[in-house]
């Protein structure tokens, strides 16, 4: 091998070193599944992206804060087009109190009367709906469910969200107000807010135990954010109160979730590395609880802590909409749901 090709090959070879090793770099130090293209690609959500929004037969409202948010924040949005043509995705609006029935009806007025929704059998469409669409024979509600993406509320009714496609939206917290919490020693292993309607099995298990903090709602909101800063883990049951996993986030209490399967309707799923910034536990007892969130602490710990403190801007609901909160991450998602995929055509028109 002459001098010249070694030297090439050298360079080669450490250009590669050099890209594996910024890549890993930027993993570990990141909370995002692709840390080095969301930032341009959410530029260009902000530059081009349009929604046509389909005008709803009668006013209506939505049963969640976070769908009513979404949707205000949605119409007065620079993503809105009247036209149509240039539009990336529809929306389709509905009440959250609509039978499925008459679900079926809108979506067969749009199919019959509106060019778009034939275009794609609704693939290119989406549409709000806190507790999720159920598996209907009725041809529309089959399309909608199947092609159009759904965005529900956190955690869905199991069977009613469709991970590649549908969306979650993050709960609505009570407040991210600034505080800036003491540098100290966490006090306690574990944090644990329960509804206090019905104490479950955990919380009775744990309720005695000296290394974690259970209680119903705390006397104010100074103090549940202390509570968050003195803790290493925030315990959530899935299926249950979530209401302040994005507050835990945000004030350095690595959420761990408690759950009986693999959860697939996660806030964000396709953004951030949700098993760097939270630990997920299978449900089988205190003890087996206890033995992973241990196995956790330590370095473990503070970079899962730190990356869940910079992934917690995506938490934040607003009135009116700053970049990167919950509702531009939700459009981001969207965003990155606009190439559609034309489905077979399974009916005749």
């Amino acid at each position: 091998m002459s001098t010249a090709s070694f030297s090439l090959l050298l360079c080669l070879s450490l250009f590669t070193y050099t890209t594996v090793h910024s890549k890993l770099l930027s993993q570990l130090t990141s909370p995002y599944l692709s840390p080095t293209t969301i930032f341009p690609h959410y530029q260009n959500m902000l530059e081009a992206f349009k929604i046509f929004i389909y005008t709803p037969d009668e006013a209506f409202t939505f049963n969640s804060s976070a769908e009513s948010l979404f949707y205000a924040s949605l119409q007065n949005s620079t993503f809105v087009t009247h036209d149509a043509e240039e539009a990336h995705l529809f929306f389709v609006p509905f009440s959250s109190n609509l039978s499925t029935r008459s679900v079926a009806r809108v979506i067969r007025r749009f199919r019959e009367n509106i060019p778009y929704w034939n275009r794609t059998l609704g693939a290119d469409h989406f549409y709000l709906s806190c507790a999720g669409l159920g598996y209907e024979s009725d041809r529309n509600l089959v399309e909608l469910k199947k092609n159009s993406v759904q965005i529900s509320c956190f955690p869905a009714p199991d069977g009613n969200f469709i991970p590649h496609k549908d969306i979650s939206l993050p709960p609505l917290a009570s407040s991210q107000a600034p505080y800036t919490p003491a540098n100290k020693t966490a006090s306690f292993l574990g944090y644990f807010r329960h509804g206090g309607i019905k104490e479950s099995i955990l919380v009775k298990e744990l309720v005695n135990d000296p290394d974690f903090l259970i209680e119903s709602q705390p006397t104010d909101l100074l103090t549940y954010k202390e509570r968050l800063a003195s803790s290493k883990f925030c315990l959530f049951e899935y299926g249950g109160d979530v209401s302040g996993i994005g507050e835990a986030l945000h004030f350095g209490c690595v959420p761990a979730v408690i759950t009986d399967r693999p959860i697939k309707d996660l806030p964000f799923m396709d953004v951030l590395r949700w098993q760097e910034i939270a630990v997920f536990v299978p449900l089988g007892g205190v003890k087996e609880m206890k033995r992973v969130l241990v196995r956790t602490c330590g370095d473990r710990h503070e970079q899962m802590r730190k990356l869940g403190v910079k992934a917690s801007q995506h938490f934040v609901w607003n009135e009116s909409p700053q970049p990167f909160d919950s509702f531009h991450t939700v459009m981001y998602q969207l965003w990155r749901r606009r190439h559609t995929i034309r489905y077979p055509r399974r009916f005749t028109v």
